[in-house]
């Protein structure tokens, strides 16, 4: 008999809270990333969301939390917010925009959790990441 093998990363992995960043800007993607991930997150970057759409639902682990701009190329934010909250009404969602308001959801089935707008202050970004995951960081 052998012992069950087990992968020590996949477990840190795992213990660290998953944020999606969805964003067409690469800038926006990477300050995002160096912001959260030293405070202990798992940040998974996106440039196109119809890839983040389609990680999201393929996988069973959901994000803690899922930052998405507004206007990008193949589907807006909120287009991406009303399919993953299809799949998983719970999901906590950030819609981030420097070109829209939060009007642009006034109406909507399916909201953001909060609005974040562009350009923002780490600070700003770090209160909101907080807020929403319960206060699963580091610092």
């Amino acid at each position: 008999m052998s012992a069950p093998k087990t992968n020590p990363s996949a477990a840190h992995t795992r213990a660290r809270p998953v944020v999606y960043v969805v964003d067409d800007e690469v800038m926006i993607l990477e300050l995002i990333s160096v912001v959260l991930s030293p405070l202990g997150f798992e940040v998974v970057t996106f440039p196109d969301p119809a890839l983040a759409f389609e990680a999201f639902r393929e996988t069973s682990n959901r994000p803690a939390l899922i930052i998405t701009d507004y206007a990008m190329h193949s589907m807006n934010g909120m287009e991406l917010i009303e399919k993953c909250k299809a799949v998983a009404p719970d999901q906590k969602i950030v819609l981030a925009s420097g070109t829209v308001g939060e009007d642009v959801y006034a109406n909507a089935l399916a909201k953001p959790d909060r609005f974040l707008p562009k350009p923002f202050e780490t600070t700003q970004l770090v209160a909101v990441v907080r807020e929403l995951t319960g206060g699963e960081m580091d610092g």
